[in-house]
């Protein structure tokens, strides 16, 4: 690979980028540091690994500011080869293909984000994502009737700089301000397509989130349960990358998750069969880290027995990745459907004609709302999703909920003294513990399992 030879002149660091010594010596330097941290007595395997991903993290960090140029070629680079990357990030000089890439660049060289990467990448780029937005829409911030602005939960960095930019907007035009809690504006985003009145059943899916709530108005929510630990979208990402699927020559473009559901189309389901978690507990709270470690299991069974190393793929990898979606999707219908039972046991939904949303990126999976439709066809529920557009994170959906919250007169702030961000904040009253205290039976696995199917 040539590092950075468009414009015929050579990118300072194309001997560099180019050495495979260098990065092999960085991978087994944070190899020995992780052993040597693990073989700290007061250190535990958690506070190693955490400690060996700062310090790895820091390391690519100082890497972005060290490095000039792109570390492909592309016919755009111009003076960019003379800039490191945090400088390009800064100043905006790349676009295109090299523009996009340093987006993400962060994300692929930590397989997750930096918060102070993403907290550049928002001041770099909220002004002029504003500016198209009313461009676009024909209305002057004069016109506006608000400004509404997710405050919680999320990257403490991130909502920082949305914040700082929101009050000095509503500060500077006199505005009122509707703080926007992310996961209501989620679960309501189905009221923007949909004519839909409360109360009904929400599932949120996505690769950061997972519960099940009652909406039962605008800012009236009951949590029902929620992941314990990781969400779907994130657990069918790092099986993903543990089965080394950008490697697949079907997979290459894309996306973790979007890569096991495509590989399981063609995938035997009956093959391997996980066990589910938490089947000892009645109640409709998730858990998927338990079963990513059983997967991880099989798989490296599955390299021993084809005499393979970790990297390369297995001949069976669509079995696995079949196997895989269908465990999170029983997972996920069986909480689902002791939900419905509890509401409409306490009366809290209507015992006919009630509505089960689902929304999250994980909602665009077509097998998982295959069986969740099956699921609300067997206990009379309508299913609706928004668009996939709008089931990811969007700034339609924080908008529509500053109407809806406009429009109710809730939380509409004509002055902003004291707001502050918040990085974690529950979605309305927890009552998950009644839940698990009525003790609710759903039908046996095997029927949960033909409703996946």
């Amino acid at each position: 690979m040539n590092v950075g030879v468009a414009h015929s002149e050579v990118n300072p660091n194309t001997r560099v980028m180019n050495s495979r010594g260098m990065w092999l010596t960085y991978a087994l330097g944070v190899g020995m540091l992780h052993i040597v941290l693990l073989s700290i007595p007061f250190f535990s395997v958690p506070v190693a690994w955490t400690l060996t991903n700062v310090i790895h993290n820091l390391g690519m960090y100082v890497f972005l500011h060290a490095v000039k140029g792109t570390p492909f070629e592309t016919p755009d680079q111009g003076k960019a080869r003379l800039l490191t990357h945090w400088e390009q990030l800064d100043y905006g000089v790349q676009f295109t293909s090299s523009r996009k890439f340093f987006t993400i660049s962060p994300i692929i060289l930590t397989g997750g984000i930096i918060p102070v990467v993403a907290q550049q990448l928002h001041r770099e780029n909220i002004e002029q994502v504003v500016q198209e937005a009313l461009h676009a829409s024909g209305v002057s911030v004069a016109e506006l009737a608000a400004v509404a602005t997710t405050v919680k939960p999320g990257l403490a960095l991130s909502l920082g700089v949305g914040l700082q930019y929101s009050l000095s907007l509503v500060n500077r035009h006199q505005k009122p301000f509707i703080p926007i809690h992310h996961m209501e504006a989620h679960a309501l985003t189905v009221r923007l397509t949909h004519h839909l009145e409360f109360p009904f059943l929400v599932l949120l899916i996505s690769g950061g989130h997972c519960l099940l709530a009652v909406a039962q108005g605008v800012s009236d929510f009951l949590l029902l349960g929620q992941s314990m630990d990781i969400a779907p979208g994130d657990m069918l990402d790092k099986v993903a990358r543990r089965l080394s699927l950008r490697k697949h020559p079907e997979c290459q473009s894309m996306a973790g998750g979007k890569a096991i559901e495509h590989l399981a189309q063609t995938g035997n389901q009956e093959l391997l069969t996980f066990r589910l978690p938490l089947q000892q507990y009645r109640n409709c709270n998730f858990s998927f880290s338990g079963l990513q470690n059983l997967v991880n299991n099989a798989i490296v069974q599955k390299e021993k027995e084809e005499g393979i190393q970790e990297g390369e793929i297995l001949s069976c990898v669509k079995d696995i990745a079949a196997a895989v979606q269908h465990a999170v999707t029983v997972h996920i219908i069986q909480k689902t459907y002791r939900a419905m039972l509890f509401c409409i046991k306490n009366s809290i939904l209507p015992s006919k004609n009630a509505t089960l949303v689902v929304s999250g990126g994980v909602a665009s999976n077509q097998y998982i709302r295959k069986g969740l439709q099956n699921l609300a066809d067997t206990n009379d529920f309508a299913l609706l999703c928004p668009p996939p557009r709008l089931c990811t994170d969007n700034g339609v959906m924080i908008a529509w909920n500053g109407i809806e919250r406009l429009r109710a007169g809730l939380g509409v702030l004509h002055s902003t003294a004291g707001m502050r961000y918040e990085p974690r904040a529950p979605l309305g009253i927890d009552i998950s513990k009644r839940v698990e205290e009525e003790s609710i039976k759903v039908p046996k696995l095997k029927k949960i399992r033909w409703m996946a199917s």
